[in-house]
């Protein structure tokens, strides 16, 4: 992920480096949160393999709650990013 912070602009930096901020705190379902929202913003670039890498991970950290709108919304993203 920090490989992408050499090709980001200013108001994406912020959120770039919220998932890494969420992380240190713990805070996975704002982690998830950021990353969709991160991994959004690269789809539309036609960043989709680094979107997919960014939102994997974070998704398969969950191991209960799939009927929350968090982690539908992700599992549709991650199938869109296949």
């Amino acid at each position: 992920m920090l490989e992408e912070l050499a090709i980001v602009e200013a108001p994406e930096i912020l959120v770039v480096l919220a998932p890494l901020l969420y992380d240190m705190r713990q805070a996975r379902s704002w982690e998830l949160r950021t990353a969709m929202s991160l991994a959004r913003l690269w789809q539309e670039q036609g960043k989709r393999a680094a979107a997919r890498a960014l939102l994997a991970p974070i998704y398969s950290w969950f191991t209960e709650g799939f009927d929350t709108a968090d982690l539908q919304e992700a599992r549709a993203l991650l199938d869109a990013l296949s």
